[in-house]
């Protein structure tokens, strides 16, 4: 059974954290206890409905507030599929919490408020959904019971987020209409939206084909651990353990050892305690090779005819994450998979509008939630290739070297 990572984010009131408590409610994933929990919690609303959005919206200023600020991961299973479910905080000033929510997304789903249609938040999500290059976007339009389930409501809407998606390339983006405080269209087809013929939301997530967005063609492996037993059973034994991030490797493979730029050929394969013939991504293995080079955590193992870029100086993407402002010339470390290496903010280019995408001088320091366009050098040469390339393996994290606190998401370009 496969697995579904995916985030939903939308304007403050939008219904997100309900849509969630629905598809757990409707699905039957919550445990009677927790169900009873919100019976009480719920049983002095007027009408005696059982509010859902509390399922997700765990922080007591959530609860009080009625509004998501931190990101709530929940999980469910149902026969088709497995489910991560990120609920994002809607609010501008949390713009740092959906971007980490959504960086192992494979899917977002964004929801619009049938009533006021395609606004500021909608475009900044989809906006920091492009960056982030999730490949299967599904646009939700919510509260359709409050406009009477309007067919012309619903067209103009996605007349409108089809111009948005136009211009940031959004490649595969479906449409549902839902009422998910009524619970239309979300788990079973709504009995009153008659007029539309497509999948309820859980279907489309149970069945959205995602084994393709894996990339099979640029060959990715990093060590992450060397493993020397030096025991007298296994005494010349040396592999290289990881996780295959990206592409195949197979046995006899003609292979490139980065930085150090040393080739050699894979001489054995491991996965799961077996010898394999050949492994791909995801899959964890342990890599034999033919030449015994200097090799140690961090290190990038990748075809021979397929290389990445290796170098010391790298443009990137920043989205500013800290209370601290980013100045030019700031030292931090860089977090690159399993390399840790040591790294100086060079420039900063321009600001970046993620409501619409203009560029901006930089005239004083990067605050928190500004993204930035910058130039890093790095102590050491770094094995990467474009984010909007590879994902895996063109994303990375600086990190405060004083209070170890993540400050930034790194978009390499």
């Amino acid at each position: 059974m496969d697995l579904l990572r995916f985030i939903t984010a939308g304007s403050v009131d939008d219904g997100k954290s309900t849509l969630i408590g629905r598809l757990l409610y409707d699905s039957k994933n919550i445990l009677i206890d927790q169900l009873e929990a919100l019976e009480r919690s719920t049983k002095n609303r007027d009408d005696g409905s059982v509010d859902l959005a509390l399922l997700t919206d765990g922080l007591r200023a959530e609860r009080e507030q009625g509004i998501t600020i931190d990101v709530a991961y929940r999980y469910f299973t149902t026969p088709k599929r497995k489910f991560i479910i990120a609920d994002a905080p809607g609010h501008v000033q949390y713009t740092r919490n959906m971007i980490t929510g959504a960086s192992n997304a494979s899917l977002i789903i964004i929801l619009i408020d049938a009533r006021h249609g395609v606004v500021e938040q909608t475009r900044r999500h989809s906006i920091i959904g492009s960056l982030l290059r999730i490949p299967h976007v599904v646009v939700a339009i919510n509260k359709m019971d409050l406009v009477d389930n309007s067919k012309e409501v619903y067209d103009k809407i996605v007349a409108d987020y089809e111009v948005v998606a136009k211009q940031l390339d959004l490649k595969d983006v479906t449409y549902i209409p839902i009422s998910a405080l009524r619970g239309d269209n979300i788990v079973d087809k709504s009995e009153t939206i008659k007029w539309y013929t497509g999948k309820p939301l859980l279907e489309q997530l149970e069945e959205i084909h995602v084994e393709s967005d894996v990339n099979l063609t640029d060959s990715r492996f990093q060590v992450q651990y060397v493993i020397r037993p030096q025991t007298d059973e296994l005494h010349d034994y040396r592999g290289y353990a990881g996780k295959i991030m990206s592409g195949v490797y197979r046995k006899g493979d003609r292979v490139t050892i980065l930085p150090q730029k040393k080739e050699t050929t894979i001489s054995k394969i491991e996965t799961a305690g077996k010898e394999a013939d050949e492994v791909f991504c995801p899959q964890p293995a342990v890599i034999h090779l033919t030449n015994d080079i200097d090799i140690s955590r961090g290190d990038t193992i990748v075809h021979s005819n397929n290389l990445p870029f290796v170098n010391n100086e790298v443009d990137a993407l920043l989205c500013w994450m800290d209370e601290k402002p980013l100045l030019q010339g700031n030292k931090y470390l860089l977090l690159h998979n399993s390399r840790i290496v040591r790294a100086v903010v060079k420039q900063i280019d321009y600001k970046l509008d993620v409501n619409s995408l203009a560029h901006f001088p930089v005239e004083d320091d990067v605050k928190l939630n500004e993204v930035v366009k910058a130039k890093i050098r790095l102590a050491t040469e770094l094995v990467y290739d474009p984010y909007k390339k590879l994902s895996c393996n063109g994303s990375a994290v600086l990190i405060d070297e004083t209070s170890n606190a993540t400050v930034a998401a790194v978009l390499l370009q």
